[in-house]
């Protein structure tokens, strides 16, 4: 091996590897399944090696751009889609939604609790923030979960109105407790509130969820979903971006919010990088799958560590993100300096906690990406604050993934003392 570690490290990361064979069986499978379909839809749209080429101005015309967003409503069971670089994150992407088909007066109910952050902000909840959904007269309702972190559908059907406007979900856990949501459950959401109030818009925050599985959520009663092509769709390659996609006349009023009204979808330059976004798209199915099997071997390797693990190596997942409940600053420290220093780039950084920008609790972040802030490449990220808990999330490749685990593994092994296994 290039790289130290304990020997004790050694010997669990062989044993996790064993415990984790069945599971990554299955992701190996899922992603076959993946891979043929996005294939399938390659081949449906007739790509070409002229889509590659890049528009500038207004971008009238550019075959590309309207190729690649009808490969992408394919793969995701969308009536239509949109997929640009210049969304510059997932929440900027959620934002050009919600603002896309909310009025003033319309009502907004997260039934998943609090939303992530960085969407408090857009929304006008826990903290004043100019030009949000608040401001604009757009009220928003919130669902708290049940005590364990499930969805408790015994008390989201009560505030949902047969003229609420929408019912919102978020598919992965944030920086909270809970699980990520399973399809099934999407589902039942998105029947339950249709069948109160039919004309509602269902629509979820899919970050970190899209070929986890072989079912979309637009094919369980979704009406929108939006994420960021720094995670699993943009498969490491896409360098920025996002996307919308769902129902047509919705994802047209989306299109008018991204640029005007009148002009939506038919405008905007691609610059030269749609054939990124396409083989992006292509690699995502892989690049999901060796994220999963990254979290997966670090859940098996820190429950043998004697560490908290959401979920468990063996449990259904329907995200990317593996939780690790550490039990203090120290080890969150350590854990995430240990995947910046086994990263490919900027391994030399110590990162640090500090005051980021739409967070309440200073946040560490570990990032040794090509790409700034990529989490389908393996990143490393957490609060500080309790339960001291680190969110892993991606690995473009599970042999380089798996020595960064190890190695931050060793280091929480050292602050504990190499004779407490």
């Amino acid at each position: 091996m290039f790289f130290e570690v304990n020997e004790k490290i050694e010997k669990l990361a062989r044993r996790a590897q064993e415990l984790c064979a069945p599971e990554f069986k299955k992701v190996g499978e899922m992603a076959e399944y993946n891979q043929q379909k996005v294939l399938k839809a390659f081949i449906d749209n007739k790509v070409s090696d002229r889509n590659f080429a890049g528009s500038t101005g207004y971008g009238y015309g550019d075959d590309g751009r309207e190729v690649l967003e009808r490969v992408f409503a394919e793969i995701f069971a969308a009536e239509d889609a949109i997929i640009r670089h210049n969304f510059v994150s997932g929440t900027h992407a959620l934002t050009v939604a919600l603002f896309g088909v909310l009025r003033p007066g319309d009502t907004i109910i997260s039934v998943t609790g609090a939303p992530y952050d960085t969407l408090q902000g857009v929304i006008g909840v826990a903290r004043a923030s100019s030009g949000s959904l608040k401001e604009f007269g757009i009220n928003y309702e919130e669902v708290p979960l049940a005590s364990d972190g499930s969805l408790d559908f015994s008390t989201i059907e009560k505030p949902i109105k047969c003229d609420t406007k929408m019912v919102y979900m978020q598919r992965s856990r944030g920086y909270s407790m809970r699980g990520a949501l399973s399809i099934d459950n999407i589902g039942k959401v998105a029947h339950l509130a249709k069948k109160i109030a039919p004309n509602c818009i269902v629509m979820l925050d899919n970050c970190y969820g899209e070929f986890v599985g072989c079912e979309e959520p637009l094919q369980n009663g979704v009406d929108l979903i939006a994420g960021s092509l720094i995670k699993n769709p943009g498969g490491g390659l896409a360098r920025t971006g996002g996307y919308i996609a769902g129902r047509k006349d919705l994802v047209e009023q989306c299109s008018y919010r991204l640029t005007t009204p009148g002009t939506g979808k038919e405008v905007g330059a691609t610059l030269g990088l749609n054939r990124e976004l396409f083989m992006g798209l292509f690699n995502a199915p892989h690049a999901t799958g060796e994220a999963l099997k990254t979290a997966i071997f670090s859940a098996a390797l820190f429950e043998l560590l004697g560490y908290e693990v959401f979920p468990r190596y063996n449990e259904p997942r329907s995200d990317i993100v593996q939780v690790i409940k550490l039990g203090n600053a120290e080890n969150l420290i350590s854990f995430c300096q240990s995947i910046q220093a086994a990263s490919p780039v900027d391994s030399f950084v110590k990162p640090e906690p500090w005051d980021m920008p739409g967070y309440d609790n200073k946040i560490i972040m570990a990032a040794g990406t090509f790409t700034q802030g990529a989490s389908i490449e393996l990143s490393a990220d957490a609060p500080l604050r309790e339960p001291y808990a680190v969110f892993l999330q991606g690995g473009l490749n599970f042999h380089s993934a798996k020595v960064a685990v190890m190695m931050a593994a060793d280091e929480v092994l050292k602050n504990r003392g190499t004779n407490a296994i």
